[in-house]
């Protein structure tokens, strides 16, 4: 199986002028926690999750309204093609600790891939364990 079968498509994105507080509400009428960001190309140059917006703008006396996500997002996103084999997909996951991969044919994102969206499948229980293990020891550092 393939991440295409599996992915998000298409994937909400946003761009790196929007606010935060475009990101927060695109995450609430969505219900989702992270949001690639793209460029006018549709290449992805970052991602930003839910902890982004706490951690780097609120926490810090940001106003959500006044930055852009571009500030805040994580940049240098590793992504992944759709043809990939999904147990290849959640060895990414486990290997640098992230819970959701965008999903990009010839570099533009074509949808996103999460650690749940593994979870869903039933042959791939294992490897979402394993993943959500090695992702989650990563938080336990100190």
């Amino acid at each position: 199986m393939t991440i295409k079968d599996i992915m998000t498509d298409p994937a909400v994105v946003l761009h790196g002028g929007d606010s935060v507080f475009e990101a927060a509400r695109v995450m609430r009428e969505h219900n989702i926690g992270a949001v690639p960001v793209v460029d006018g190309e549709s290449q992805v140059v970052g991602i930003i999750t839910d902890r982004d917006i706490v951690i780097r703008d609120i926490a810090r006396g940001l106003n959500p309204k006044d930055t852009p996500v571009s500030t805040v997002m994580t940049g240098n996103v590793k992504c992944i093609a759709a043809d990939t084999e999904v147990e290849e997909a959640a060895s990414m996951m486990s290997r640098d600790q992230v819970r959701r991969i965008p999903v990009v044919e010839d570099n533009r994102i074509v949808g996103l891939v999460s650690l749940g969206d593994i979870a869903t499948c039933m042959d791939y229980k294992i490897e979402c364990a394993d993943a959500l293990c090695e992702i989650s020891r990563g938080c336990h550092k100190k």
